[in-house]
């Protein structure tokens, strides 16, 4: 027997950089023998307050969204676009809930980059300006949408309207269009049709401090190291980032996946699979019919014989399967008026020094 399987090598990186601490969330799951994987990463709004916790709230609500289903995300009867546009939908709601509970964490939020991988389909959902890169054939190219005045500013250098210098080092590069921060959710990237990858593909999914690199530096890197692993890969895009030297790097954080070939894996045969038809005695060979009262043991005889075994069977005897409960008790309320009720229960008291 033949089963199909897609194979993943996957790394990942996350950095501080120049700032004082990590707003960046990150998460990859691409578990060996399995067609399905998944990477999420979140980047706190820089600037904001609890952009840390932002991101932490996005990252782990699509997290847990994705793990419930994640034995669903194998089918092909799951709709992956739907489900991760919903999983960002509820992403938002935990911020929303968040900002409800403590208002001086009001303007918190986060970009969310989430891409799940089944087969050859590449799905994802994106809010904000972390990019989704794809290396293949030698040439690097941005998925996903940029939710930031970085695509504004470069079409006005493309028209001449401004000096590609200025464009370069724009202020508002980085000022975002869209984020998962409690209110609508102004734009939101979520192709209902994958992404088909194939053998030899490098897929990157980062928040937006990779590219303090440009394009043209992240696609050298990939064209010297593309026969490397993932985690070769990974060492010479940080090495790249501390070259740069750049006091103002900011937080970065990354997945490399590099797409293998997808291969035929053999199962094992199942050890005495073929059908055996074993002829059981009639009710008279038991005597069942006239000897009533004929003890259980006797019985287990007869059948051992029956199927020519050396030992009787072994018969289980009923099983009861029991749902118990545990029952909270709270040391601040009274105990109970009737010990006599409740006779298992052994209050144990906390101490503390």
């Amino acid at each position: 027997m033949l089963r199909q399987a897609v194979r993943f090598d996957v790394a990942t990186a996350a950095i501080k950089g120049g700032r004082d601490y990590q707003e960046d969330s990150l998460v990859a799951s691409f578990p060996q023998g399995q067609e399905t994987g998944f990477t999420i990463v979140a980047d706190g709004m820089g600037g904001h307050l609890s952009g840390d916790v932002a991101s932490a709230i996005v990252m782990s609500e699509v997290f847990s969204q994705i793990k419930r289903k994640e034995m669903l995300l194998n089918t092909k009867y799951t709709d992956i676009s739907a489900f991760l546009y919903n999983a960002a939908m509820v992403a938002n709601t935990g911020v929303t809930q968040h900002i409800a509970e403590r208002p001086d964490s009001y303007g918190m939020g986060a970009t969310l980059l989430a891409c799940i991988i089944r087969d050859d389909d590449l799905y994802w959902v994106s809010v904000g300006d972390s990019p989704l890169f794809l290396f293949r054939d030698g040439a690097l190219r941005q998925l996903n949408q940029d939710h930031s005045l970085a695509p504004q500013i470069d079409m006005m250098v493309k028209v001449g309207a401004m000096d590609p210098e200025v464009g370069r080092n724009h202020p508002d590069r980085n000022t975002l269009t869209s984020a998962i921060a409690g209110a609508d959710v102004a734009k939101i990237d979520c192709p209902e049709t994958p992404m088909s990858v194939l053998e030899c593909d490098i897929v990157i999914a980062a928040s937006d401090g990779l590219q303090f690199l440009s394009n043209d530096m992240i696609t050298a890197i990939l064209q010297q190291t593309q026969n490397a692993s993932s985690s070769e890969i990974t060492e010479a895009l940080l090495s790249a980032i501390a070259d740069l030297d750049d006091p103002d790097q900011d937080n970065t954080a990354f997945t490399v996946i590099k797409l293998g070939a997808r291969r035929n894996v053999a199962l094992p045969t199942p050890v005495d699979a073929a059908p055996v038809l074993v002829e059981l005695p009639t009710d008279s060979e038991f005597n069942l019919s006239t000897d009533a009262e004929l003890p259980a043991a006797r019985v287990e005889e007869q059948i051992a014989e029956a199927v020519n075994t050396p030992e009787p069977i072994d018969i289980p005897t009923k099983r009861i399967i029991r749902l118990v409960t545990s029952q909270a008790l709270s040391f601040d309320q009274p105990a109970l008026k009737d010990e006599q009720d409740v006779p298992t229960v052994k209050k144990v008291q906390s101490q503390n020094k």
